[in-house]
């Protein structure tokens, strides 16, 4: 098991990496539960799948979880299920010294980390995350929200968790479209600032997609130390560090709205996708070798994940998906920045791209054979 400290000033904490972690948590999560009954947030999948273990956990322990349910899928990060969830925890006594587990993928834990945020202004919790994109990603780092009509992620706020148990075990449960899918955020650590782990990923990429433990457990453990330092260094986003993290969202997020944030095109599916445009984008500028924009490609499809937005045979054109990029949250007095590279493993912000170009460029890529 490796354990990656989080070192932000004054509110530390620690994610746990490797297998059977879920039937310790009783004993690793001991001081984050002050009263008999644990409210858990879960996922009816995750549930399924794991609450037994975490039960079993908790009971010998001395503590007994109390259940909230939420759906799969996207639809759950909403304000009406926002409103039910905070009634539940309200009705639950929940108070602001205590904490609250969450219990399955990216979509249980932002929507609990945000009602914690909220509820009584602030009360604890505990991440739980089942999926290998939430626990490479959304897990760590405090960002919390739910979606607006206007876009993804809009209505939210940074609450970090006090403990987050990565439980490598329950990825094992997953279909291989979802492990592709949590594979593209930790390909993402590796193009965005570590050559070297890129490396890997493309040595090791189809190991991990495979659910070849060894590679899981390194996989995650690195991209968890990864972000723990950008996050540790720019919390809040206020220095440009900590946006590198978006790297393909901006594209990725387009073509999600566009897709209707269906199954058509899973989040991190997105994300590789929005990978390969924000390289070729880069060389189009110039400002990145077009061998390493094709690398990058290659990298990606050869874990199966999506590399050509013509493959969607979307029914917009350029425009229409930079209209969906005007909601970004990045956007800033009219301009929205971009995330390029400058080589594998060299990231930066990038102030001055006319989403005009961009526009052109996309429309390139959706008659692309």
């Amino acid at each position: 098991m490796a354990v990656i400290p989080v070192e932000l000033a004054g509110r530390p904490y620690d994610v746990h990496v490797g297998a059977t972690l879920l039937d310790q948590a009783g004993t690793l999560a001991k001081g984050f539960m002050r009263k008999a009954a644990v409210p858990i947030v879960a996922d009816r999948n995750a549930y399924q799948h794991h609450g037994a273990r975490l039960e079993a956990s908790l009971k010998a322990a001395g503590h007994q979880a109390t259940w909230y349910f939420v759906e799969s899928g996207e639809g759950s990060k909403s304000w009406d299920e926002l409103q039910k969830l905070t009634g539940w925890l309200l009705a639950h006594g929940v108070e602001r010294g205590d904490h609250v587990f969450a219990l399955g993928g990216g979509v249980v834990g932002d929507l609990t980390g945000f009602a914690c945020a909220i509820l009584k202004r602030g009360c604890g919790f505990v991440q739980l995350p089942t999926t290998l994109l939430s626990q490479v990603d959304s897990s760590v780092g405090g960002k919390t929200a739910i979606n607006a009509d206007a876009g993804k992620n809009l209505i939210g706020a940074f609450h970090q968790p006090s403990l987050v148990l990565a439980d490598t075990d329950t990825l094992k449960t997953l279909s291989a479209r979802e492990m592709r899918a949590g594979y593209a955020e930790v390909i993402k650590y590796g193009i965005l600032g570590d050559f070297e782990f890129f490396e890997w990923c493309e040595a090791n990429g189809t190991d991990v997609v495979a659910h070849g433990a060894e590679a899981v457990e390194q996989a995650v453990a690195r991209s968890v130390a990864a972000k723990a330092r950008i996050v540790a260094e720019d919390e809040r986003e206020t220095t440009g560090v900590r946006a590198l993290l978006n790297l393909g969202h901006t594209f990725g997020h387009a073509l999600e709205a566009e897709t209707g944030y269906s199954d058509t095109l899973l989040h991190g599916e997105g994300v590789a996708l929005g990978m390969v445009l924000a390289a070729r984008y880069s060389a189009r500028r110039g400002l990145l070798s077009g061998q390493d924009a094709e690398r990058i490609c290659k990298a990606i499809a050869a874990s199966r994940l999506p590399s050509e937005v013509a493959d969607l045979e979307l029914a917009c054109d350029g425009a229409k998906l930079v209209d969906h990029m005007r909601h970004d949250k990045k956007m800033d007095a009219g301009t929205l920045p971009f995330i390029l590279l400058r080589s594998i493993g060299a990231a930066f912000l990038d102030h001055e791209v006319s989403l005009d170009d961009v526009a052109i460029f996309m429309d390139e890529q959706l008659k692309a054979s």
